[in-house]
Parts: structure tokens; C-alpha cells; sequence
């Protein structure tokens, strides 16, 4: 009989901790609750997921991540912010007919450094028949002419932002960035936060990253890189897929070296590449779009991409 009660006290104690997790999350509390042996964990205050209904609404299961040390907001682009691409002082080469870019792009270095491309204004900087990019904005370079004086100096400005802008992102200035997945995000769902790769790199290979925001337009991610960033492999191209209020202009990729993205052709990437050496999208040949929702922006080296569209975030 007493070991019958005991087994009755048992139950309605679990389910009133229960209940009382699910009430505490619903006013706001801070349940600390995280276990493998149930079907919800709690993410943050006030949040709860299924993760087999995560998985299944994502069409990709994976793993989920807790969130790790939240930047305190969007790191501010200044000049940079209008910029798809930049070329650091080494230019930007467009290879294909097919490559648009919903924004405007430039260097420090000279007009020349510029190639396959064409902006709103009708300047042509170096296209041949089977190499034009479409430039929905202006495209800023020093002289000679389709360069000028005037633009070399917004151009600066940008490479100026954009390099505080790296450094703000950096782990001495951001600090506490974990790497729950050894540096591969590809099949991984990741709620906002700042990550470090342990390796020095971060790869979205074998599948897609999705990124969580839980219902928050305002969620950051930081990724924090000391060498490369790679995206896609031989095997296809790789995406990043926002869900539930995650937005392109949240997200950040610091790159201590160069950042290669979907070297096969097609895939969307997505948020702001700042790479320290320089950025490639796609490869000679291919005729698949590939895809970035957000910005390249090579500080000391130049961008190529091949058949690419970047599409500059809304403020």
C-alpha cells in the first residue's frame, strides 16, 4: 500500500512541476530546465520548444543548440552599410551575365580594380559580352575615370567602418563565443548568439544551418572566426535558413581569412561577411545563381564571384 502512495505522490509531483515550469515560462521566470530525457526543453526565459517538432517543422532535423552570450545588439555598418560588396583595396571581378547586385559596391583601390560590371548610373567598369553584373546602386572607386576623386572618398569611409566594424565583432571585443558543434553548423539549428570556432573555421557542409530567432526580430548572431569560413562543398551548395523572425541584417560573419561560398554554384547564403583577406562566391563556368542575403565585404583582399546576387538588407 505505502509504495502504491508513493508511486501517486510521485506522479502529481512531476506533474506539478511541470505545470509549474510551463506556468513560470508563461509569466516570464527563468526556468533553468534542460534535460535529453524529455520532449521540451527550455531554451530561454519565457520560451519552451518541442525539438522532435522543431526538427520536423525544418525539414532537416539536425540538432538544436541552447543560446550562448547574446551581443547586445546589431553591430553598426556606418558608411559600410549600403555596400553588397567591397573590395578592401584589391578590387571585385565579376564573372557571368547573370550577377546583380541590390546595393552599391567599390574599393580604395584604382577603377580598374573593378571588372564585369556596370551601375545605375550607366558606368561601365571593364564588362566583356560574357561578363556583366548588374549594379542597382553606384560603384565606388578612385580614378581614373569611371573612378573619381569624390567616390574614392566615400570608398575610404566604408573601408574604415568596415574594418571597426571587424573589430568590434572580434573575440577580444566580444568575448565568450562557444562552438557546441566543433566548428560544422551544416544540419544544425542555432539560436542567437555569439559562437567561436575552436578549429579557427566554421563550415556549412553535408546541409544547411538554420537560425532561430524564437519569435525575436531583434535576435544577433555573431559567428567568430580566426582563419576560413566555407560554405557548400563538391558534394552541392549549402544554405542558411532564417525561421521564426530571424533576419539577414542580424546576422555576422568575422573571418580571419577568406570566406569561400558555395564554390558548386546556387545555395543562399545569408548576413554580413566581414573577411580580413577576401571573399568567393561560386567558380568559373558555373551558371547557377548563388546567393547572398546580406554583404562581402573584403578588407585587404578582393571579392570574386561568379553568376552571384547580393541583395543589401533593409535598415
Amino acid at each position: 500500500m505505502s509504495a502504491s502512495i508513493s508511486r501517486k505522490f510521485s506522479s502529481m509531483a512531476a506533474l506539478s512541476l511541470a505545470g509549474a515550469a510551463i506556468l513560470l515560462g508563461t509569466f516570464g521566470a527563468s526556468p533553468a530546465i534542460a534535460s535529453s530525457g524529455t520532449d521540451f526543453v527550455f531554451t530561454s526565459p519565457a520560451t519552451y520548444s518541442s525539438t522532435s517538432e522543431h526538427k520536423s517543422n525544418h525539414n532537416g532535423g539536425g540538432t538544436t543548440t541552447p543560446p550562448t552570450t547574446s551581443p547586445a545588439g546589431a553591430v553598426a555598418l556606418g558608411a559600410a552599410a549600403s555596400f553588397g560588396t567591397f573590395g578592401g583595396g584589391a578590387g571585385i571581378t565579376n564573372q557571368g551575365i547573370k550577377t546583380v547586385i541590390n546595393g552599391n559596391i567599390g574599393t580604395t583601390a584604382v577603377a580598374t580594380m573593378i571588372t564585369g560590371f556596370h551601375d545605375k548610373s550607366g558606368k561601365v567598369f571593364t564588362q566583356t559580352p560574357l561578363n556583366i553584373g548588374t549594379v542597382n546602386g553606384t560603384i565606388y572607386a578612385a580614378p581614373p575615370a569611371p573612378g573619381s576623386v569624390a567616390n574614392s572618398v566615400v570608398a575610404a569611409q566604408a573601408a574604415l567602418d568596415a574594418q571597426t566594424a571587424f573589430d568590434k565583432l572580434s573575440p577580444g571585443l566580444l568575448p565568450g563565443g562557444k562552438d557546441p558543434f566543433a566548428g560544422l553548423l551544416g544540419g544544425k539549428t542555432i539560436y542567437p548568439g555569439v559562437y567561436k570556432s575552436a578549429s579557427g573555421a566554421f563550415k556549412i557542409i553535408g546541409s544547411d544551418l538554420y537560425l532561430d530567432a524564437q519569435g525575436d526580430p531583434n535576435a544577433v548572431w555573431v559567428f567568430q572566426m580566426a582563419s576560413s569560413l566555407t560554405v557548400g562543398d563538391t558534394t552541392g551548395p549549402r544554405s542558411v535558413i532564417l525561421v521564426n523572425g530571424a533576419q539577414a541584417k542580424n546576422v555576422f560573419w568575422q573571418v580571419g581569412s577568406a570566406a569561400t561560398i558555395n564554390g558548386a554554384g546556387g545555395g543562399t547564403m545569408v548576413g554580413t561577411i566581414i573577411a580580413y583577406s577576401g571573399v568567393t562566391f561560386s567558380t568559373a563556368g558555373n551558371v547557377a545563381i548563388t546567393t547572398l542575403n546580406g554583404r562581402a565585404l573584403a578588407l585587404h583582399a578582393s571579392v570574386t564571384m561568379v553568376n552571384t546576387r547580393i541583395n543589401v538588407p533593409a535598415p
